[in-house]
């Protein structure tokens, strides 16, 4: 076997059919039950969420600072130099346009949720320390940092550095399963290739729903503010519905017509929210607390990166970090696939130190224009953020608002990107899972798109019914614990095939550094035709 069958399945034109109905049996056997059984499935997921937490807390741990700590070294090492793809070639997108994908895939809703909200609660409710006091504010920005630091990119940038090495450079179907390639070999095209692909669509599945979850609790928040609306699941699940729609219609126009425009549209919108409470807040405090916090975080990232609760057995852990880790994990996959789809023609270097600070440089003056200022407020007096994350998470940045002027305004807009990072995320989502289940063809039919984002759909409805907030965390960590198993392997693999690729790199360079009238080029483009020719034969000791 040396190659995927893709073939039809009733009325989907291109489908690798182990994996398309594998995942679909799991997502639809879900639904059903979810829909029948909400209270034993509710039950089920906060088991399994306790279960995981408990035993594996620390495997989460361990593989968010290995995938830090590789990222870097890889920036710094000798493999920086490698491009993904030719190493002539341009990149395909802009800066601006890749960097505007990527922060849209990479985070989206989560930070319209949380950037107020988190900030708020650890301030009330410090895991250590006492609360509602200058030290609990800074341990408030401190947790929050870490939490969408460099260590929620690296394990995006990890999964889709090693799916564009293996596709662009290797020639390997863009899919999970290519990325095993140096230990597997020709078993990728097998059995144990369609158990990872699976486990990936089942990751992407659970952990996009999650977010979408978050974002209909919020718009439904934010409608309740402007128009009066119920606060309902009965509300909610018709939000689904209609942004689901929207979903469809973006989905349908591709990726540079659709996912790109909506993408650049949202991160127009998110600088000018940003820079509005950037100029009309307190700017002086905003810049210098977003010094002294980037500052706390570098200060005390490695104390904060191995806390486990080993000695206090508390489960604060289990319900912040280890919930985050597990939630980045799960939708690794579907980063990783996305942002690896877009990053052709960059070296690996370029790659990493863009996936790594760009987006989060912006997140920290995020949450510290957004949280810090609530938090900074509750310090002076009482303006009732406390009050208001105590019962809805998602309202926080609405209050925020109040203190604005123009708020009626700022409050449409906030929903209208809510809705927007919806549409792109899910949209980003079914294009990803279509991919995995279409055995990584990188335009495959807008069909199976379909299928899948009324799946993701269904699946955030269902999941907010039998348990609202708490199902939605339950599900992101069981989704993303097996996948964690499988990004341990991918580091691994990876590995190996850096190694052979720069040992190629050498041999091309040492056959024409004689020959002074040859250029440089030459040797690259001699060691692009070994690579790329197609998949190498995997033998031990490769």
């Amino acid at each position: 076997m040396s190659e995927l069958k893709i073939g039809r399945l009733g009325p989907f034109p291109r489908v690798n059919k182990p994996v398309f109905i594998a995942s679909a049996i799991l997502i639809v056997g879900f639904i059903i039950f979810g829909a029948l059984f909400q209270e034993l499935a509710d039950t089920i997921f906060t088991s399994a969420q306790s279960f995981i937490t408990n035993r594996f807390g620390w495997m989460f741990i361990i593989l968010m600072n290995v995938a830090v700590v590789l990222c870097l070294y890889l920036i710094f090492s000798k493999y920086g130099d490698i491009r993904l793809g030719h190493q002539t070639e341009t990149p395909q997108y802009s800066l601006p346009s890749w960097i505007g994908m990527l922060f849209s895939a990479g985070i989206g809703i989560g930070i319209m949720y949380w950037g107020t909200a988190e900030p708020v609660y650890h301030f009330m409710a410090p895991p250590l320390g006492e609360a509602e006091t200058v030290e609990a504010a800074k341990q408030a920005m401190n947790i929050s940092f870490l939490h969408y630091g460099i260590h929620a990119w690296a394990i995006y940038a990890i999964v889709a550095l090693s799916l564009a090495y293996f596709h662009f450079r290797r020639g390997l179907p863009l899919s999970i399963r290519s990325s095993l390639y140096p230990i597997l070999g020709q078993k990728i095209y097998g059995k144990w290739g369609h158990t990872v692909d699976t486990l990936a669509v089942f990751g992407t599945m659970f952990g996009v729903v999650t977010t979408l979850g978050f974002g209909v609790l919020q718009i439904n928040s934010g409608l309740e503010g402007l128009f009066g609306l119920p606060n309902s699941v009965t509300m909610q699940v018709i939000l689904i519905a209609f942004i689901t729609m929207l979903a469809c219609g973006s989905l349908l126009m591709g990726l540079d017509k659709g996912i790109k425009r909506l993408s650049d549209t949202n991160i127009v919108l998110t600088f000018v929210l940003l820079g509005f409470a950037f100029i009309m807040g307190p700017t002086q405090y905003i810049m210098d607390s977003l010094v002294e916090n980037t500052g706390n975080y570098i200060q005390n990232i490695v104390q904060l990166s191995f806390w486990s609760e080993a000695y206090s057995k508390g489960d604060w852990q289990s319900s912040w970090t280890i919930f985050y880790w597990a939630w980045w994990i799960s939708w690794s996959p579907f980063v990783g696939v996305f942002i690896a789809r877009i990053s052709r023609g960059r070296t690996i270097r370029e790659f990493l130190l863009g996936v790594l600070f760009i987006p989060m440089i912006i997140l920290f003056f995020w949450f510290t224009t957004f949280g810090g200022v609530a938090v900074d407020m509750e310090l002076i007096g009482n303006p009732g953020f406390i009050e208001v994350v105590q019962n809805d998470y998602g309202s926080a940045i609405f209050k925020l608002m109040e203190f604005y002027p123009f708020t009626k305004a700022t409050t449409m807009l906030i929903v209208l990107m809510i809705v927007l990072w919806f549409v792109t995320s899910s949209d980003s989502a079914s294009f990803v899972i279509d991919m995995l289940t279409a055995g990584g063809d990188t335009n495959p039919p807008k069909i199976q798109r379909l299928f899948w984002a009324i799946m993701q759909g269904l699946v955030a409805a269902i999941l907010l019914a039998a348990g609202g907030l708490g199902a939605l965390q339950a599900a992101a960590i069981v989704a993303g614990f097996p996948f964690a198993i499988v990004v341990f392997v991918m580091l691994y693999a990876m590995i190996r095939g850096f190694n052979r690729d720069e040992l190629i790199l050498y041999r091309a360079e040492q056959r024409f550094i004689t020959d002074e009238s040859i250029e440089h080029n030459t040797a690259n483009e001699f060691a692009d035709e070994e690579l790329l020719e197609g998949p190498p034969e995997i033998v031990k000791g490769d």
